[in-house]
């Protein structure tokens, strides 16, 4: 494929992401509404756009990195978007939106000629910067083929299905485990201190045993037993994350009440500690009801 790349969306995941790709030698057109994440991969090599519509009239294979499904529309198809681009054939989401919007993009695009591609990634901030993350493709075989050397600068690539649905659904299945074990994990640590416990003792039981988990493993120890929080993914996109997974599922007949309940105390958490908080402060509302902070020694 051309070593020609566009590359929309410069937040905290599409800028180790796109570094990764100029670190690997691909050429890349970007752009992003701030201004200074343009300039600082431009300062690695990258070439600046005015628009979406520019990058796309500049190469034949567009990534997106963007927050939330309506954003993801309005840069794919809406005026000056993607689609208005002169020269793109393939459109590759980065993004986690849902199944229903994955499907109605990539029907839009391909009435214009496009080809869209869904490639949810999972693994974090940490993830993206180290080459780590989980790649979740669905869309044609051969395109996969043809994009899976690429894909594979940003960590182990996976070929879920023809269609780019399927890629939303494995990733909102993934996040919603995510999100479970870190609320989950919260609430059985502020219990344990309460109870007069050591939460690092804590998590390395649990790590030891049957019950250790992305949280207990690597969230907790290294966020909130520093009192850090600092994972680097927003309680906002988490919320977000699980009640679009709970919308596909309910709109597919099956019954999730533990996702219910999960989904409840991430919109308690983006209610009280706001969009942008870090994911693992989470723990903080469990903290105040019960009145220990979980902490390191």
């Amino acid at each position: 494929m051309d070593k020609h790349l566009g590359f929309i969306g410069l937040g905290r995941m599409g800028v180790p992401m796109a570094s990764r790709l100029v670190d690997a030698g691909y050429r890349l057109t970007v752009f992003d509404v701030r201004r200074e994440a343009v300039e600082a991969l431009c300062a690695k090599g990258a070439q600046a756009a005015g628009s979406s519509a520019e990058v796309a009239s500049a190469t034949e294979t567009v990534l997106l990195s963007l927050p939330t499904p309506p954003i993801v529309r309005e840069v794919a198809l809406g005026s000056g978007g993607v689609s208005s681009g002169s020269k793109v054939k393939t459109v590759t989401g980065l993004s986690t939106t849902c199944a229903s919007a994955a499907r109605e993009i990539a029907a839009a695009l391909a009435a214009q000629g496009i080809t869209a591609v869904a490639s949810p990634v999972s693994g974090g901030v940490a993830g993206a910067v180290a080459g780590t993350l989980a790649v979740m493709v669905a869309g044609p075989r051969a395109l996969f083929t043809e994009l899976q050397p690429m894909l594979a600068t940003f960590g182990k690539v996976f070929f879920i299905g023809e269609h780019p649905g399927m890629g939303q659904t494995m990733k909102l299945a993934n996040n919603l485990l995510s999100a479970t074990a870190m609320a989950a994990t919260a609430e059985a640590v502020v219990f344990g201190v309460k109870s007069g416990l050591d939460p690092a003792v804590m998590c390395d039981v649990i790590n030891a045993g049957s019950g250790r988990n992305t949280a207990s493993q690597d969230k907790v120890p290294r966020q909130v037993l520093t009192r850090k929080f600092a994972q680097g993914f927003a309680t906002g996109l988490m919320y977000k994350d699980v009640r679009l997974c709970l919308e596909e599922a309910e709109a597919a007949g099956v019954p999730m009440p533990v996702a219910a309940g999960v989904r409840a105390l991430w919109a308690r958490a983006n209610e009280e500690l706001g969009a942008d908080s870090d994911m693992t402060a989470i723990v903080q509302l469990i903290e105040r009801a019960a009145g220990v902070e979980v902490k390191g020694g």
